[in-house]
């Protein structure tokens, strides 16, 4: 079996067409955090842009606290930065 060399590019890759590297490019937008969240389409369906599903969020969590409901009290448990493990309750 013929070994490739990782370091190598595949011939229909040239580097002289990717252009030039730029460093750091995608750093602020990493340091300032990012969370995307990928809704079902009956859920995206009801919105018709995303500050409206902003307000809907922001209204629920309004009235979640109004309410006393934290995310502890849900079995929401944070494990690792931006990893949540959500236990549920039987009732």
């Amino acid at each position: 079996m013929k070994k490739v060399k990782r370091d190598e590019l595949r011939p229909e890759y040239r580097r002289e067409n990717l252009g030039k590297g730029i460093r750091g490019k995608h750093l602020k937008a990493y340091r300032a955090g990012t969370n995307l969240v990928l809704l079902q389409p009956e859920v995206a369906a009801a919105f018709p842009s995303e500050r409206a599903v902003n307000d809907a969020l922001s209204t629920l969590i309004e009235v979640a606290e109004h309410a006393g409901i934290t995310p502890r009290s849900l079995g929401v448990r944070r494990r690792r930065a931006g990893e949540l493990r959500v236990r549920f309750r039987n009732t």
